[in-house]
């Protein structure tokens, strides 16, 4: 059945594997912490690059070093970057990055500082920067179907008007959207505890509940009971969420849970960073509750653009994906009007339906993509946060 939104389009870039991005973003990409300075260097070399300094990159092995390298790979990957310079101390890890980018079928390069220094690596990786910026600026947006934009979400500092507003919002979205063909991503493991029977019922099938579940479960006993001292009361709910009237992290999750909608089924599970292989359609990843951990693992896993509901106010941004901010929060609005691409207070007052407010949305998601910069881009958030698991060797 068609709907409003069914022959909606959208002026993207269309990449050599097929993905469709909304940026155009020549990265200068460091495997490791100490590559960070030359990372940084070649992109005051050469204006309309990007450098993504991280932590981590050493010494990491099993599963962390797994996530690094699927991050790692999966944010040169993404559609919103045209082309990839990688950097890093040596030459085997560099190349690996680089080969798993260089699947996509786009542009990229590798550098190794080991046995050439500084100097000599910034100096040919500012030369072949430079000539991917000559590249991508001569690529064009064109006409693609707003079906095939990967959205993700996450919501931050949330408080009442979370859950009545801004996730509602949100989930009225992805149930127009998922229908007409578009990926989305949920996650936020530790944030669906009190309300894990809800969401495993939200699955597709019973099957992939139960793995949603065990996923769910493992998250439980390894990572929170194994390292909790009485509770979780200084983080979850945060101080900021209990001020802002969330008073358990069982009223967190329902919240949280209101950001799918009424109608939207998850079809898979993903670890975090891991990109969809099962078609279109929604998607729950195994990511940290953490607002910059959790964009950068879904924009790892391929999202476009990210959309974020927020209470109290949350101002964080990415370095190559738009992140739109939705607050149904009257206060945030007037103390932190700066950080809001979309105003649905009026929920609040009855002034604006959910559906009403979706459709804002969905018109800002548009226009996004079309160019528009996002409150956090125009601000100069590019927070970029890497997964750790464990300590490093």
């Amino acid at each position: 059945m068609s709907s409003k939104y069914s022959n909606v389009t959208v002026k993207g870039f269309r990449r050599e594997n097929g993905r469709v991005g909304v940026r155009n973003h020549v990265v200068i990409l460091p495997v490791d912490d100490i590559s960070n300075a030359a990372c940084e260097a070649v992109a005051n070399n050469v204006k309309g690059t990007l450098a993504i300094p991280h932590a981590y990159g050493r010494l990491q092995f099993g599963e962390d070093l797994e996530l690094h390298f699927r991050t790692m790979i999966g944010t040169g990957a993404n559609p919103n970057v045209a082309a990839v310079v990688v950097i890093g101390i040596e030459p085997g890890w560099t190349k690996r990055i680089a080969d798993g980018i260089r699947e996509t079928g786009k542009p990229v390069a590798e550098f190794s500082i080991e046995q050439n220094g500084d100097f000599e690596t910034i100096w040919a990786a500012s030369w072949k920067a430079k000539e991917f910026v000559h590249w991508s600026t001569e690529l064009q947006r064109e006409e693609c179907p707003l079906s095939d934009i990967w959205i993700s979400t996450k919501c931050g500092e949330s408080d009442t008007t979370t859950g009545l507003g801004s996730c509602p919002t949100v989930g009225n979205m992805y149930d127009k959207l998922l229908p007409e063909g578009i990926t989305g991503f949920f996650g936020e493991t530790s944030e669906i505890t009190g309300a894990e029977h809800i969401c495993q019922k939200r699955a597709v099938n019973e099957e992939v509940g139960e793995r949603w579940y065990k996923m769910w479960k493992a998250y439980q006993d390894d990572v929170i009971f194994a390292h909790q001292t009485d509770d979780l009361s200084d983080s979850q709910p945060t101080k900021g969420n209990i001020e802002g009237g969330l008073t358990t992290i069982e009223e967190k999750a329902l919240g949280n849970l209101e950001k799918i909608g009424r109608t939207s089924k998850y079809i898979d599970i993903l670890e975090p960073a891991e990109a969809p292989k099962s078609g279109k359609g929604l998607y729950f990843m195994d990511s940290s509750s953490a607002a910059a951990e959790c964009v950068t693992l879904m924009a790892a896993g391929g999202a476009v653009i990210h959309t974020f509901p927020t209470g109290q106010g949350n101002v964080v941004g990415n370095p190559i994906v738009p992140v739109i901010k939705i607050t149904a929060n009257p206060r945030t609005v007037r103390t932190m009007s700066e950080h809001v691409d979309v105003d649905v207070s009026g929920i609040l007052r009855r002034e604006m339906t959910i559906d009403e407010a979706g459709d804002e949305l969905i018109d800002m998601i548009r226009r996004t993509a079309n160019g528009r910069n996002t409150a956090a881009e125009a601000l100069g958030h590019r927070e970029f946060s890497m997964t750790k698991l464990y300590r490093s060797a």
